[in-house]
C-alpha cells in the first residue's frame, strides 16, 4: 500500500535529497486525499499543480486548523488534541488517526537528541496542560515518562518541595535528570525556590499563557540559568497541529529530526518562499510525519534559519500579518 511505504520511508530519511523526494510525494498524495488542502490550493488558482521542488508547495495556514477539519484519507479518527490557545480565539484542533504515528515521531526525536527516555528521571511541570483534555504535549509526556525505569518519573503540579527534594535525590545518585516544564511554571519553580539543579537538563516548552508577564526566550532562559544554577536551557518547540518536534539545546537555536524542516517565507508575500538560509521570515514547517494530515503548515511564528541548519524562533505575527496568510483562501 502506498501509504505505508510512505510512512516507513519516512523515517528511513537519510539525507536531505530524501527530503525533498519524499516532500513531493506527500504532497502528492496529500493534495489528491485531502478536500480542504486540495480547496485552499485550488483557490490560489493552482489547480493541478505539478510542483518540481517543495518550494513551490503552497503551505495551508495554522489558523485553518480551527475552523476546518484537517484529514488526509478516511482512516477514523483516534484522537483529537486541542491548541490551548488564548481567551476569545477559536482552538486548533488535530484530528489524529494514527497515535502509533505520532508515538513514533516524538520517541525517536527524543531518542536522537537525548538518547533512551529509559535512563533519566523525568518530571513534568505543565499546569493548566494537564487539567484539560485534548493536549499533545501532555500526551507526548506521558508516554515518554512511562518509558523511564525510574518509579519518580511523573508529572509533578501541587508539591513542588517534593518535586525538588525527588530531583536532588537522583542528583546525589548521579542519575539522569530530565526537568520537561511551561515557561511560566519553571519561573515559579525558579522564583519560589530557586533549587540548585547542577547537572539537571532543564527544558522549556514556551508558554506563558496570560499567567505572566510576557518575556523573550533570552530572558526567560537569563532568569532560570541563574535561580537553577545551569548553564544552558534547553527547549522543545512543537504545535498541536504537528506530530513532530524541534530541539534546542542551547542559546535558542533548534534542531529537527530529518523528516522535519523549516522553510523561511516573505513576511509581505506569504506564498514567497526563501531557498537560502539566513533569511527573517514566517516560519513554514514540513512535517512529513503528519502524514494523515497536512504535512505543510505555514505558522504565526517568526523566525529565521541558520546556515548549519538550525532555526530561532523570533516572536509571533501580530493580527494583521497573520491576516496576510488568511486573505490566500477568501
Amino acid at each position: 500500500m502506498r501509504l505505508q511505504d510512505l510512512q516507513r520511508r519516512i523515517f528511513s530519511i537519510k539525507s536531505t535529497e530524501d527530503f525533498w523526494a519524499i516532500s513531493l510525494e506527500v504532497f502528492e498524495y496529500q493534495y489528491n486525499n485531502n478536500i480542504v488542502y486540495r480547496d485552499f490550493i485550488n483557490s490560489l488558482g493552482r489547480r493541478s499543480l505539478k510542483p518540481k521542488s517543495p518550494f513551490e508547495i503552497p503551505f495551508l495556514p495554522v489558523e485553518f486548523f480551527r475552523n476546518h477539519k484537517i484529514l488526509t484519507g478516511n482512516l477514523p479518527v483516534e484522537m483529537v488534541f486541542e491548541s490551548s490557545g488564548t481567551t476569545g480565539v477559536t482552538p486548533g484542533k488535530h484530528y489524529v488517526n494514527d497515535l502509533k504515528l505520532y508515538e513514533e515521531s516524538f520517541l525517536r526525536s527524543f531518542r536522537l537528541f537525548y538518547g533512551e527516555p529509559e535512563e533519566y528521571l523525568i518530571a513534568a511541570l505543565l499546569p493548566s496542560y494537564t487539567e484539560r483534555t485534548g493536549s499533545s504535549l501532555v500526551y507526548m509526556a506521558d508516554k515518554i515518562i512511562g518509558r523511564s525505569m525510574n518509579r519518580f518519573s511523573s508529572f509533578y503540579k501541587n508539591n513542588p518541595d517534593r518535586l525538588v527534594q525527588t530531583i536532588k535525590n537522583a542528583i546525589e545518585k548521579k542519575q539522569k535528570v530530565l526537568l520537561l516544564g511551561v515557561s511560566f511554571a519553571l519561573i515559579d519553580l525558579a522564583e519560589n525556590q530557586s533549587p540548585d539543579l547542577t547537572g539537571v537538563i532543564v527544558m522549556e516548552t514556551g508558554g506563558m499563557k496570560g499567567r505572566r508577564k510576557e518575556l523573550t526566550r533570552s530572558e526567560l532562559h537569563s532568569v532560570l540559568k541563574e535561580k537553577l544554577n545551569v548553564h544552558t536551557i534547553h527547549s522543545e518547540y512543537g504545535m498541536t497541529e504537528l506530530l513532530s518536534q524541534a530541539y534546542s539545546k542551547e542559546d535558542g537555536i533548534f534542531f529537527s529530526p530529518p523528516w522535519m524542516k523549516i522553510i523561511i517565507r516573505d513576511p509581505l508575500d506569504p506564498l514567497t518562499l526563501y531557498d537560502e538560509p539566513d533569511g527573517t521570515g514566517g516560519i513554514n514547517i514540513i512535517d512529513l510525519a503528519n502524514i494523515n494530515s497536512c504535512s505543510f503548515i505555514a505558522t504565526g511564528d517568526l523566525g529565521r534559519v541558520h546556515e548549519n541548519g538550525g532555526f530561532e524562533i523570533l516572536g509571533r505575527f501580530d493580527n494583521s500579518d497573520i491576516r496576510g496568510c488568511n486573505l490566500m483562501a477568501e
